[in-house]
């Protein structure tokens, strides 16, 4: 009988997999990941790479200094790494997977158009699936579609097959990116970005490397890096193709690092460009997919801008927008909490503390608030809590018990 794979080297592949690391990109990144000293101990790259088909293969687990150089290279802990944890090796999903590991078996070792085109339009459900799943959950799926497509680059295939799986391959990475930066872990998060990006590069794929940017610009801006987010946002529209969904986003983006700047005319300015690009976009089929913009979202995207510029327009711009946002169908609950977090710093500028106060709880205890929201719950939390209105306690102890929960300093 052949003996099971350890849960360990099920993950070692998958993780490196997911990355769509060959066995000798992995030697060298741990090699990248030693000190000097470590470095210098080190065996050739023929011998890291045996012992890397070996660990995967489950033969032995790594040991000193392999175990700490695969947490770094992964950026993860070794606990995370070699403790078994069945979420991480994507057992949900196993529907979705299966369907197109059918598909491919139907075509023996070759790829196939069929196998392709289920791909694609499995990344736009997944794109599509990001506005209502919680993205440690929507993360699972998404590598293990990353793990099928590096599976399908070792079979027999086309040069315009090979290019599209690169291109699904660069999306499915953007997406994971995109989902670890909701549960602020951003080195990971940069990591998947990098990935993302050098696909784009490969394949020539403008869209995909701007919204790389973009992404990464989100990421900077709520760590409070606007300078950086701003060259991030001007690069995305510079790299993009003009008009499309990811130029229109990036300019948005740039629209709300003028307002954290506190820069009314550039605010301004980056709105009526965002406003001229989509007065002649049609409504897309599936507005609620990520990477395609839908016009609907840019009056979401002005509360948010001037409600962080502090624009006395902001209260009753926000106030339509979730309005709106409540009555329409099918719902779209991420917009929803961003407009109730629009309109709670809207209504402080507005010196309506108390109001300000009920929105942002009703925000705190939805269940589609992620960590990437916290920093804008603590910024109404903080403003509210020297007013002294009844409302500001409920919330100021409801913020402690997440920040409690997830370790976060209050």
């Amino acid at each position: 009988m052949v003996a099971e794979v350890p849960a360990w080297a099920v993950r070692l592949r998958a993780e490196r997999r997911n990355r769509l690391w060959s066995q000798k990109d992995m030697a060298r990144r741990l090699v990248e990941a030693a000190d000097d000293d470590v470095r210098a101990r080190l065996p050739a790259r023929e011998s890291i790479v045996r012992r890397i088909k070996a660990y995967e293969a489950g033969h032995n687990q790594p040991d000193d200094p392999y175990r700490l150089l695969y947490a770094r290279a992964f950026d993860l802990t070794e606990i995370e790494l070699f403790e078994h944890r069945q979420s991480i090796l994507g057992c949900d999903g196993d529907d979705e997977w299966n369907a197109l590991e059918l598909t491919r078996r139907a075509a023996a070792t070759e790829v196939g158009k069929g196998t392709v085109d289920q791909l694609e339009a499995t990344v736009d459900d997944l794109a599509v699936a990001y506005h209502e799943t919680p993205p440690h959950e929507l993360l699972v799926r998404v590598r293990r579609h990353l793990d099928h497509v590096s599976r399908l680059l070792d079979a027999k295939k086309t040069l315009t097959e090979h290019r599209r799986l690169l291109v699904a391959g660069g999306w499915l990475s953007l997406l994971a990116g995109t989902c670890l930066i909701d549960l602020r872990q951003f080195p990971a998060a940069s990591a998947r970005l990098r990935t993302a990006a050098h696909f784009a590069k490969e394949t020539e794929h403008r869209e995909i490397g701007a919204w790389c940017l973009e992404t990464e610009a989100w990421q900077v801006l709520i760590n409070g890096d606007y300078r950086r987010a701003l060259t991030l946002s001007q690069a995305a529209q510079r790299l993009a193709p003009r008009g499309s969904s990811a130029y229109i986003q990036a300019t948005a983006q740039e629209g709300r690092v003028w307002a954290r700047l506190g820069a009314a005319r550039e605010t301004h300015d980056a709105l009526n460009r965002v406003a001229r690009l989509v007065a002649p976009l049609p409504d897309p089929d599936r507005p609620e997919h990520h990477y395609r913009y839908d016009p609907a979202k840019s009056d979401a995207y002005i509360a948010t801008t001037l409600s962080w510029l502090g624009d006395s327009a902001a209260e009753p711009y926000a106030r339509d927008v979730l309005l709106r946002q409540e009555s329409d169908r099918p719902r779209r609950p991420r917009r929803i909490l961003a407009a109730r977090l629009d309109l709670a710093l809207a209504l402080l500028t507005a010196d309506h503390p108390d109001e300000a106060a009920h929105i942002t709880f009703t925000a705190l205890t939805d269940q589609h608030l992620v960590p990437s929201h916290h920093w804008r719950v603590a910024e109404v939390v903080k403003a509210v809590e020297p007013c002294r209105v009844p409302e500001s306690v409920e919330l100021s102890e409801a913020y402690r018990e997440l920040c409690r929960r997830v370790h976060q300093p209050l």
